[in-house]
């Protein structure tokens, strides 16, 4: 038993691993000043016996800081109240002359202008407000209480408003076609609220409440925008009367371009589904004018060098077995007319292109020129894909 007890305090006693670690390191940057003091001294020698001179070993002396004396101290210490005492006194005289001279008992001082500030004619705006001129069109300013949460950027509330997508938007306000209260602006990111009134083009656009989105068959010869000045036949003109709000296509498919695209009012969601970064998956079925070689299909898969840059495809092969003119590509580049240049670059015509799958969403059950409303889980997988994608870039970067 005694035995035991002699081994626990010899155990209790032995130093923890943290202050054996911290003795190495004291120990390591000892010798390490000592090599760099050692050092020093060598190119001193070395200095002194180039000019001739005789070199003599010293030692450091022993510097200690002087400490001031307690008399000192205390005659530093009895000095400082006659100095502080005569400073109120000072301020007493002079407030006392301050008050005979330039003020009357019984007079105030004249109140300052509310609203201005002195010297200047610009009005005073509370914490929390911003003027914003009445929609109504007087020409007097309001001071309308705003928060955070209520304002947005203008080619945000453009997007929600259903006129285009945020891109789109941003474009339109660069370009002069967007007032705020009757002004011409040219900042995207300017803030607005649903109290200002924003016209697009001299038409005024609402904030939208309910979110729509329409998956449409796209078929040939209809253009992929809301309108067109040239007055050719646009997808909004499929799908007249499918709602009441204002819906705008996701994304751009060229006009002898088929299959799936998305219609919706939901800017947020249109800008992550286009913006690059999220890389949606597009699956296209393009028909040619010849037989694909294999090489070439490989050619496409490693990359080919465009005018715009270098591209590839995430995968590639033939789309039937009994016809090599029609290859099924999935792509995530979102290039104007990449998929067409491609094969072009290739030396290939393309005689069809159709858009089989776009961000998870296909073409089933849905007839060329026809449309239908996504359901609950569709449109819940469409934002939880894109969440998805907003955790891999944050991991990446």
């Amino acid at each position: 038993m005694q035995k035991r007890t002699d081994n626990f305090n010899k155990f209790a006693n032995k130093k923890k691993g943290a202050a054996i670690k911290e003795e190495y390191r004291q120990e390591k940057r000892k010798v390490k000043a000592d090599a760099r003091a050692a050092g020093e001294e060598m190119r001193l020698k070395k200095k002194a016996k180039a000019r001739g001179e005789v070199w003599e070993d010293k030692k450091p002396a022993d510097t200690k800081p002087t400490v001031p004396s307690k008399n000192t101290r205390a005659s530093e210490r009895s000095n400082k109240p006659a100095e502080r005492n005569s400073k109120p006194a000072e301020r007493n005289l002079k407030s006392a002359d301050r008050n005979s001279k330039n003020f009357e008992r019984g007079t105030k001082p004249a109140p300052r202008e509310i609203g201005t500030e002195q010297g200047n004619s610009r009005p005073i705006v509370p914490a929390g407000t911003r003027p914003i001129k009445a929609a109504q069109g007087n020409n007097s300013d309001a001071l309308v209480p705003q928060t955070k949460d209520s304002l947005i950027p203008l080619n945000k509330f453009i997007a929600h408003a259903g006129v285009c997508g945020r891109r789109e938007a941003a474009e339109l306000v660069k370009a002069g076609k967007v007032t705020v209260n009757g002004d011409k602006l040219f900042e995207p990111g300017y803030k607005v609220s649903q109290a200002d009134k924003v016209t697009v083009k001299g038409k005024e656009v609402f904030l939208q409440k309910t979110n729509v989105y329409i998956l449409l068959n796209k078929p040939k010869d209809f253009i992929t925008t809301s309108n067109d000045p040239e007055g050719r036949k646009t997808v909004l003109d499929l799908v007249k009367g499918a709602t009441p709000e204002r819906v705008y296509p996701v994304g751009r498919l060229d006009r002898n371009t088929t299959g799936v695209l998305l219609l919706t009012n939901d800017g947020e969601l249109a800008q992550k589904l286009t913006h690059p970064s999220f890389e949606v998956k597009k699956i296209y079925e393009v028909t040619l004018d010849k037989p694909v070689t294999k090489k070439d299909l490989d050619q496409i898969v490693t990359g080919v060098t465009l005018e715009d840059g270098f591209v590839q495809a995430d995968s590639v092969g033939y789309a039937d077995t009994k016809s090599k003119n029609v290859v099924g590509i999935e792509i995530h580049s979102g290039r104007n007319r990449i998929v067409r240049r491609i094969f072009e670059h290739l030396g290939y015509d393309v005689k069809g292109l159709d858009r089989v799958m776009f961000a998870n969403l296909t073409k089933k059950n849905v007839e060329r020129s026809k449309w239908r409303h996504l359901n609950e889980k569709e449109v819940r997988l469409l934002k939880f894909m894109n969440k998805s994608f907003i955790r891999k870039n944050k991991a990446t970067e």
